[in-house]
């Protein structure tokens, strides 16, 4: 059972002359000692749920978290547990043995509890938070924003199968790519605006009559006031790999680049440049400028006979998601950036580069600002299709939470998509592994080991459609 009773939750709503008390991790083992005694009360003596002991693996996981809702005093007036509900921390926890002293359970702290392991579990990177709520509590805990999965029988009582919506990756969807399509409208009602047919919302684009591929980006001002050389380097990474995903060769690259110092213009020139040494890919001119505001964007120019487009593929294909996981997370963007790129030799650099390439398969794209999952609906809605993700198959490195992992920028991640019987080249350094396939429902579901799917996307990512 992944996750265990909820109880003693009943009370009015606390009047501010009553609600005086703290919740924070447990912090003792003093803190733990009463917690653990009031669950025996609770759960063994007035309820009788257990024989004896309440006891169980998930107080012996080194993982669990014990959140302790304390009175001015020092006491302890209730408390709850969560954890991670696999063997290796797949985003996926559950909250249990939520307890309340009898003194206080008029005074606010169920609620007050269940609401601060809702964040807890989100601030860990939690993508799916389960709770196996008393029959009798699942009114207070809809009241909370939780939405019922079905009736179960605990110890011969009757519980609820809940969950808490976690919209973390839809947010970022939304902040990032949602948009798109009203905003280039203009745009793309040009002729052969937003690129030819089957390349709308792509990495690239191919100039028309050539072979070349074109990619541009920018880099927020923000980043490159903060850190200038990291902001230089991911102008020509972002660039490159979006060439990377449409199987071309990088050939050279463009920039525009401001500071408001030339000291500052020095530092950013100079991480494009140590880029375009690693990469071997050489800026071919541009605009500079010193005295405004920081700015800097780069357009990358590759050339490939054959480009991979993010719309090709249809449903069930295969997704397979190639990962450079090796480095940590840039000193700054915990949560945010994963810098594996700026140890890479050259050798290998071009390596990963080339994957695409070599692979070709029917679809592809770089993973860049709307994350893994925000990404593959990027890919989906451009083939027409829908997703899912296994995701206990996503590689990851071992410092980065799931819920991290699946939203940030990850340095070198493409995802693409292939026949079930296709072949993946070798990635070099990366590794890739088969992590979903695309469907016709419409947005990105996530698949757990339990065979639940929870909706991640629930429609398009830009609203551009079809490719």
């Amino acid at each position: 059972m992944y996750a265990s009773d909820l109880a003693g939750l009943s009370g009015t709503v606390p009047t501010e002359a009553d609600s005086h008390f703290l919740i924070q991790p447990c912090s003792s083992a003093s803190q733990l000692g009463t917690y653990r005694r009031l669950r025996r009360d609770i759960f063994v003596r007035e309820q009788g749920l257990f024989a004896g002991s309440d006891h169980d693996d998930v107080d012996d996981d080194p993982r669990t978290v014990v959140l302790v809702a304390t009175a001015p005093d020092g006491s302890v007036l209730g408390g709850v547990r969560l954890a991670p509900c696999t063997s290796t921390d797949l985003g996926w926890w559950a909250g249990s043995r939520l307890v309340v002293s009898s003194a206080a359970r008029t005074s606010g702290v169920g609620p007050a509890l269940v609401r601060a392991a809702c964040a807890h579990a989100e601030s860990r990177g939690v993508l799916r938070f389960d709770a196996t709520v008393q029959k009798q509590n699942e009114t207070l805990f809809t009241r909370l924003g939780w939405v019922r999965r079905a009736d179960v029988d605990v110890h011969g009582a009757p519980h609820v199968a809940m969950y808490w919506p976690i919209d973390r990756i839809e947010r970022l969807v939304v902040s990032t790519k949602a948009m798109l399509a009203g905003v280039l409208a203009p745009l793309r009602a040009q002729p052969l605006g937003l690129g030819a047919k089957g390349f709308r919302g792509d990495d690239g684009v191919p100039v028309p009559g050539s072979d070349i591929i074109a990619a541009c980006d920018a880099i927020l001002p923000s980043m490159v006031d903060r850190d200038p050389e990291w902001a230089g380097w991911c102008a020509a990474l972002v660039n490159l790999n979006d060439l990377s995903a449409m199987g071309a060769r990088a050939v050279g690259m463009l920039d525009a680049v401001g500071a408001p110092t030339q000291s500052r213009l020095t530092r950013i020139v100079r991480g494009l440049a140590n880029a375009s040494q690693a990469w071997q890919v050489p800026v071919l001119g541009g605009h500079t400028q010193v005295g405004v505001p920081s700015s800097l964007s780069v357009t990358a120019l590759g050339s490939t006979p054959r480009p991979v487009r993010a719309g090709g593929a249809s449903a069930g294909d295969v997704l397979t998601l190639t990962a450079d996981i090796e480095g940590n997370w840039r000193r700054g963007y915990q949560g945010q950036q994963w810098d594996s790129s700026s140890r890479r030799n050259s050798e290998e650099l071009t390596q990963m580069a080339s994957f695409v390439a070599r692979t070709a398969p029917r679809a592809a794209k770089d993973v860049s600002m709307a994350g893994l999952v925000g990404t593959t609906g990027m890919l989906a809605e451009a083939s027409g299709t829908g997703a899912v993700l296994d995701v206990a198959s996503i590689p990851k490195p071992d410092a980065a939470a799931m819920g991290e992992w699946v939203t940030c920028f990850p340095g070198f991640a493409m995802i693409t998509a292939d026949r079930p019987d296709a072949q993946c080249a070798p990635s070099g350094p990366a590794v890739s592994a088969r992590c979903g396939q695309l469907t016709d429902i419409p947005g990105v579901a996530l698949r757990w080991p339990d065979g639940i799917t929870t909706s991640a996307v629930t429609s398009t990512v830009t609203g551009l459609g079809e490719a």
